[in-house]
């Protein structure tokens, strides 16, 4: 029998109407036998997330033991904990289930006001709406702490993981398993980081040898540009894992970047669906493909908010261990490094310009007192934007129909790198002329060309 692993996103389970659209979803296809739930989402565009509510409400329990208004924080407590509660009961009075969390509600009750963690707290949006997908299926519901493990570094332990999950699975033919969550050694919950359903997800894929891991959302996979840049671009049909880290490092969000890793060991492909258009085919994510592009790039995105620090030194590409002293001066002062172009004569550092001008005066001094160079200059106030495709390669002229577009849409560039794969091109810019090289970008590769 063929394997599916299904995730669904919180907008996707946010109330019952939506746990019937899912509910629809996974049995018109029989193959899709194990399902990732997430947390329920935001019903309208002013409603909060499960999640954050459970934050906020394990933190009225820590301040009805911390602070002077401790009765005030017990109440908000209490009030706090009958709303999530009311979220769930409206999900499951919706969809006609006998199910009750009750006992459920006085365990978590129970330890919040034990202050046992905030990666429990978090965790229990996940482990509900389990339960209940698990009731509405007729699947059997697997507790996530039972089957995905950290380690006491609490870094994920994928061995152990995958060793504990296939022979668990191995006699289940369906199952629910709650993202986002795992246990630690000493058995307490342990999360990833927000978003980490996509991690479980790909987790239990790998597991079951899945032939297709589908990754249903409130989109019909990923665009070649930011939506809110570009009126409605155009879908990206097929795209590889590796083109698809270049995108998601630069701020594409769709899908966790980590939720990669474990299906592409396996080849096993990410398909993003939307559940409210099941009918779209979605993105194809995969190893590789013949398949060409429909554009000579597969997609564009960025980030502002960079400065940057050239160093200047004649002959410095004579003198060995130039380069690692600079960036030493970086890590010394516990500065992360974007991007690093450089030159015969030049290096350009990128970083994350927050993080840089608390430190930059002792970055400045230490890159001095280590290498001396000839001239040093700052930059504020710059973005960075990723050009990515597999078709790029065989195709030439790319980086001259860059400078061409943005030389007509009168955009200075700052700096452009290219990869040795030819796989991505990065450009530059002031932050203000960030969306406008985007505009242009996509004008000469996508509206040009259809």
């Amino acid at each position: 029998m063929l394997i599916k692993v299904v995730k669904f996103g919180g907008s996707s389970l946010a109330s019952a109407e939506q746990f019937e659209k899912v509910g629809a979803i996974i049995r018109k296809d029989s193959s899709r036998r194990y399902v990732i739930p997430s947390a329920p989402g935001k019903r309208t565009s002013d409603d909060t997330k499960v999640t954050d509510m459970l934050y906020s409400c394990y933190g009225q329990a820590i301040l009805a033991y911390d602070d002077e208004e401790k009765e005030e924080h017990m109440e908000n407590f209490e009030n706090l904990l009958t709303a999530i509660k009311a979220r769930y009961q409206s999900i499951i009075d919706g969809l006609g289930l006998k199910i009750s969390l009750e006992e459920d509600f006085k365990i978590i009750r129970k330890n919040f006001l034990a202050k046992i963690g905030r990666d429990y707290a978090a965790s229990r949006g996940e482990f509900l709406n389990g339960k209940i997908m698990a009731e509405y299926l007729g699947y059997t519901f697997i507790d996530a702490a039972e089957v995905v493990f950290f380690d006491e570094e609490g870094n994920f332990d994928a061995e152990k993981t995958d060793e504990v999950l296939t022979a668990k699975l191995a006699d289940i033919e369906r199952a629910v398993i709650p993202g986002f969550y795992g246990s630690e050694p000493d058995g307490s919950v342990k999360t990833f980081s927000r978003g980490g359903s996509d991690i479980t997800g790909s987790i239990v894929a790998k597991a079951v040898h899945a032939e297709m891991y589908e990754n249903w959302t409130d989109v019909s996979g990923f665009l070649i540009t930011d939506p809110r840049i570009i009126p409605n671009p155009k879908p990206i049909d097929v795209i590889t894992y590796r083109e698809l880290r270049e995108l998601s490092y630069m701020g594409a969000t769709v899908l966790h970047e980590d939720a990669i890793f474990p299906v592409r060991k396996e080849g096993i492909p990410i398909n993003i669906r939307n559940t409210n258009a099941p009918e779209d085919k979605g993105t194809l994510i995969v190893e590789a493909t013949c398949q060409k592009p429909r554009f000579v790039i597969t997609g564009i995105a960025g980030k502002k908010d960079f400065a940057s620090v050239t160093v200047e030194k004649a002959m410095m590409n004579s003198q060995v261990g130039f380069c690692r002293k600079v960036l030493e001066v970086f890590e010394e002062n516990h500065v992360s490094i974007e991007h690093m172009p450089s030159g015969i004569d030049t290096m350009t550092i990128f970083v994350h310009q927050e993080e840089f001008e608390e430190k930059e005066q002792k970055v400045i001094a230490g890159i001095h007192r280590e290498v001396e160079p000839d001239y040093l200059e700052l930059e504020s106030d710059l973005a960075l934007i990723a050009v990515v495709g597999r078709g790029m390669r065989a195709t030439r002229g790319t980086s001259g129909r860059i400078f061409s577009a943005l030389a007509h849409a009168n955009i200075n560039v700052r700096m452009i790198d290219q990869g040795s794969s030819e796989l991505n091109i990065i450009i530059g810019v002031s932050n203000h002329d960030f969306e406008g090289a985007i505009k242009a970008i996509y004008d000469i590769f996508v509206t040009t060309q259809i």
